[in-house]
């Protein structure tokens, strides 16, 4: 009895550590603040996606000229990492 109590703390700790590490800080309304201050114009698309250990929001807008651009935001901390 004992050494299960010894053995599943220590595993509720790392879950738990896990499950926060994937949480995003930044929601999709501010990934998408983000992106238009990049580039302005119209959301077409938001998709929270996991990319090389870290979360990122890819957000897709069109520009009143009619242009597409992708900007990808790292969830955690509101950067921009790239920009199309």
């Amino acid at each position: 009895m004992p050494m299960n109590k010894f053995l599943f703390s220590p595993l509720l700790a790392l879950l738990m550590l896990m499950s926060s590490a994937t949480q995003a800080d930044i929601g999709e309304q501010q990934a998408v603040s983000i992106a238009q201050s990049v580039y302005p114009g119209r959301v077409l698309a938001i998709k929270q996606v996991q990319a090389s250990n870290s979360t990122v929001y890819r957000v897709k807008t069109l520009s009143a000229a009619g242009d597409v651009h992708i900007i990808v935001i790292d969830a955690n901390s509101g950067r921009v990492i790239s920009k199309q």
